[in-house]
């Protein structure tokens, strides 16, 4: 008490929250829950007392996102919106200490920040005197990548890998091409270098500005999308094609190279990169491959930086993305089983995995799985240890027992509809089918001998078992939803 400090962390975060609120209310607007700022703060006091402070209304017409960024991140300001949630000319700062003087450290954080917001307006200004499209050729002197060209160079491999991709997905391949060519040129504008975090934020209001395509600029903005957990996505075919072609030339490009993340290291952020394509792909329901993505990639790096990134290295690159796959899942409550007998079978589409995955869920709340992954994984161990010696078709006059005529004519009635509704992607309804042989498969193991002493006989037990696993692993391996 004496020297005025409390020790708590949580309950200076809670009284620096009620002071800030209180401050903006006093100001006729709100600020935006913060989470990451107020944890920052209220590791940088002891005694939190809130003061308020305004700037001049004339700067508001600067965009917001600059001003924000000079209170946030350079000041550990908190801004003031009102009710429309436009930017209001006030802010809140965290003082140290209760203040005999507060109108004096009001002052002193007012005029530290106007100089912020004269180099804010003063970037704006001299920004707009330069299109976008004359700063393209100054990326030729920013490096993206020692082994990788300029970031001129990745701007020409975006153009070639966007196209590619709207071909795939839609949307205007001229829109798609000019914001290729410009997504990356406000790197080089005056406000960028001062506030790296305003990339993309600035391309859009210069795209605007030039007069650009409608659409151009809203690329510009959402091909960083998403920049991190829970972030949204580009919302355009042709954003999210320049979103999805940014991360993978990043991504193929950089692991190419050796800059693979280890452990907790991952400087270039290729695991965002690979949970961003993954959420483009899933979410905005695209059923491209990995596979196709990750060579037209490779191709065009080697076609236009003569970089050859080789097939197995690309298989890598598969397997690194598809492994985000665990995380994502997991974090929407998907039990670890259910991933694994999925992820066995290593589907190349990421949109194709969602639909297994979602079906493997439901499928695991039935009362016959169970049953059917006991099942399933004593037929991978007998077909294991015949070394893939073990054929497809059933000699029918040779099935002696009533269990294994039963499950041979089970699996016959519904082969047929499962096959079709698995290529139509329906693993739900599909699994559904494959529930209904619980029943037969029980009654083969308990009055079967699959290891019979004629050849002929075990031969035609193994391949029947072999048929039915193979219909099982269309989806996924079931064997491996054994806890």
């Amino acid at each position: 008490k004496q020297g005025h400090v409390i020790a708590a962390f949580e309950q200076r975060r809670s009284m620096i929250a009620e002071q800030v609120h209180a401050m903006a209310k006093a100001a006729g607007g709100r600020v935006e829950e913060d989470n990451a700022l107020l944890d920052e703060v209220s590791g940088l006091v002891e005694y939190p007392s809130a003061v308020l402070g305004s700037f001049d209304q004339d700067f508001l017409n600067v965009p917001k996102e600059c001003l924000i960024s000079s209170m946030r991140d350079h000041q550990k300001y908190f801004h003031i919106l009102d009710a429309e949630g436009e930017l209001l000319p006030s802010f809140v700062t965290i003082s140290n200490i209760q203040s005999q003087t507060e109108d004096r450290v009001r002052e002193g954080n007012e005029r530290v920040l106007r100089a912020r917001l004269s180099d804010a307006r003063f970037f704006w200004e001299t920004d707009q005197k330069t299109a976008l499209e004359d700063r393209v050729e100054r990326l030729g002197k920013v490096l993206f990548h020692v082994k990788l060209g300029s970031v001129l160079d990745k701007t020409h491999r975006l153009q070639s890998l966007t196209r590619a991709i709207v071909d795939d997905i839609g949307g205007n391949p001229d829109v798609a091409d000019r914001s290729a060519l410009l997504a990356k040129a406000d790197l080089v504008s005056d406000m960028v270098g001062e506030f790296d975090e305003l990339q993309g934020i600035m391309g859009h209001y210069y795209a605007d500005l030039d007069g650009e395509a409608e659409g151009v600029g809203e690329c510009i903005e959402q091909h960083y999308w998403p920049r991190f957990a829970g972030d949204a996505l580009p919302r355009s075919l042709e954003a999210q094609a320049l979103s999805l072609a940014d991360k993978l030339d990043s991504l193929v490009g950089l692991y190419g190279v050796g800059e693979i993340p280890t452990g907790d290291k991952d400087p270039y952020g290729l695991r965002r990169a690979a949970l961003g394509i993954l959420r483009i792909l899933i979410e905005h329901q695209h059923p491209l491959t990995l596979t196709k993505l990750i060579t037209t990639a490779a191709e065009i790096y080697e076609a236009q930086q003569d970089v050859r990134i080789d097939a197995s290295t690309q298989q890598e690159i598969v397997g690194f993305v598809r492994s985000r796959l665990t995380a994502f899942y997991r974090n929407q409550q998907i039990a670890a089983t259910t991933i694994n007998a999925v992820m066995a079978c290593q589907p190349d589409s990421p949109l194709d995995f969602e639909h297994r995955v979602k079906a493997v869920h439901e499928f695991g709340k039935m009362a016959e799985a169970e049953d059917l992954a006991a099942a399933n994984k004593r037929i991978g161990n007998i077909l294991k240890k015949q070394d893939g010696n073990v054929g497809n078709s059933i000699d029918e006059a040779i099935l002696s027992e009533d269990a294994e005529r039963e499950l041979h004519q089970a699996l016959q009635s519904i082969q047929a509809d499962c096959n079709h509704l698995f290529d139509q992607g329906d693993y739900e309804q599909g699994l559904q089918k494959l529930a209904t042989l619980r029943s037969p498969v029980d009654n083969f193991f308990e009055h079967v001998m699959v290891m019979s002493e004629v050849p002929e006989q075990q031969a035609n037990r193994l391949a029947l078992l072999n048929n039915m696993q193979k219909l099982f692993l269309r989806v996924a391996d079931i064997s491996l939803l054994q806890q």
